[in-house]
């Protein structure tokens, strides 16, 4: 029985965030979401990563470790695991994004969707949410690298990956519909008996 659908999205691709999901990281990393929501899913920079390099390897820094509350890359990827598998183990939910498509890919009674859409559709839907046509273009064209990355260095696949998806949906097409074909093809599989 389903009863989680995951979706990976490209950034711009009309997926919304799950909101509680963002709420119960920062709850847990005893921080605010917009600190969760401007880290995640994104590699830290190299300078940070060398410092961190560097506090790990100093004595001052392996005694100020447990003491240093940092929201990283390494630090929201293991949250992000644990809010992701407590959900699944909860069923019925839809989980958008943080790795969960990877995290759950052996769940068996996850459906795992990925949704993309076309570079211009992607500018027009962020325009939509107030940004200008520069700022679209440019998070249009470089989000998903950074998520990429992210996939790449944690789970050492490229980005997307392909025979990870139960389905792959192109959001040009409406929102509507691209839910309609998620439940469609759920009821469809489990009616089927098709699903793992």
């Amino acid at each position: 029985m389903i009863n989680v659908i995951t979706i990976d999205r490209e950034y711009g691709s009309g997926a919304q965030q799950i909101e509680l999901l963002t709420i119960e990281m920062a709850r847990i990393l005893e921080c605010d979401c917009p600190t969760v929501e401007e880290r995640e899913e994104r590699r830290d920079a190299l300078y940070y990563r060398l410092f961190k390099a560097f506090m790990r390897g100093s004595l001052e820094g392996t005694q100020n470790a447990q003491r240093m509350k940092m929201v990283d890359a390494d630090c929201l990827r293991e949250t992000s695991e644990k809010v992701v598998r407590n959900a699944a183990r909860e069923g019925n939910c839809v989980i958008v994004g943080r790795g969960s498509a990877h995290y759950l890919e052996a769940h068996p009674g996850a459906f795992h969707v990925f949704i993309y859409a076309p570079l211009e559709e992607k500018i027009q839907r962020l325009r939509g949410l107030g940004k200008s046509e520069d700022e679209a273009q440019e998070l249009a064209e470089t989000v998903d690298q950074d998520r990429a990355a992210y996939i790449k260095q944690y789970f050492k696949i490229e980005w997307p990956c392909r025979e990870l998806y139960h389905l792959m949906l192109n959001s040009k097409l409406g929102d509507d519909f691209a839910v309609d074909m998620i439940l469609d093809s759920v009821a469809l599989l489990q009616k089927a008996g098709l699903h793992r």
